[in-house]
């Protein structure tokens, strides 16, 4: 149930065409894991707070750089060298008190991402490098939990929502691996891709709209363009295809 002070925060978002309380109170229910809290980490879990999400669970192990503050909404200049986490926290329950958030400094390993993700019903990939979102793809296939990817580079971002067994999954579309590397990124790029980030999983929370699935959204920042690529599921993906079941 949605106190009177709920509903005249989230009036305006109840107005909208399939969402209405019980919409609202969807949200309230859910319980959301966003895996990072930096560039793309900031601004999708900024969202999720703002509309209501019940719960998020935000997970990371880095501190607070100075060279973050360019594109890290969540991190200000007197955060510098706390725990990303703690300073996402804060920030966070001062936007929406009404928000639960669990924040877990560790990194995001095989051995922990199954019980890390455990009881959450959607997965934001918020990460800086591809191994990592194998893990998260990976766990969220094996688990049944909706998976909301995103990437950035410089002024070019792309973002692709994964149903497990309806859809293509992130393994689908990149091939191998790629080395860690640090990237140039302007700050309005994870923006954009955050944001659209937080609408797929709000839009799914919900129950309305059509999802980015089997479709890969490519933002080009510099031409301000934005282009759709259709996605195949690959029968012999590693890890939704026939291989991954034996």
């Amino acid at each position: 149930m949605l106190s009177q002070d709920e509903q005249e925060k989230y009036a305006r978002q109840m107005m909208l065409k399939g969402f209405g309380l019980k919409g609202q109170e969807r949200l309230k229910k859910a319980r959301v894991f966003v895996a990072g809290i930096g560039g793309l980490g900031s601004s999708s879990a900024t969202y999720l707070a703002a509309a209501g999400v019940g719960t998020l669970r935000i997970v990371d192990h880095d501190s607070v750089e100075l060279s973050n503050l360019n594109r890290q909404i969540l991190h200000w200049p007197e955060d510098i060298g706390q725990k990303k986490i703690s300073s996402a926290k804060e920030k966070l329950k001062q936007l929406n008190p009404d928000v639960a958030i669990e924040a877990i400094e560790e990194r995001i390993t095989e051995a922990n991402i199954s019980r890390l993700v455990a009881g959450f019903d959607l997965i934001v990939d918020a990460m800086d490098n591809l191994p990592t979102r194998y893990l998260l793809n990976k766990v969220a296939i094996e688990k049944n939990i909706p998976f909301f990817h995103g990437a950035v580079y410089g002024f070019e971002g792309r973002a692709m929502t994964v149903i497990p067994g309806k859809s293509a999954c992130l393994r689908c579309v990149y091939r191998g691996a790629i080395p860690e590397e640090k990237f140039p990124v302007i700050g309005v790029t994870p923006a954009v891709i955050g944001c659209i980030q937080a609408t797929e999983a709000i839009k799914y929370l919900v129950g309305i709209g059509q999802l980015l699935t089997n479709r890969l959204l490519v933002y080009d920042g510099l031409n301000m363009k934005f282009t759709e690529f259709k996605i195949k599921k690959d029968p012999d993906c590693p890890h939704c295809g026939k291989l991954s079941q034996g």
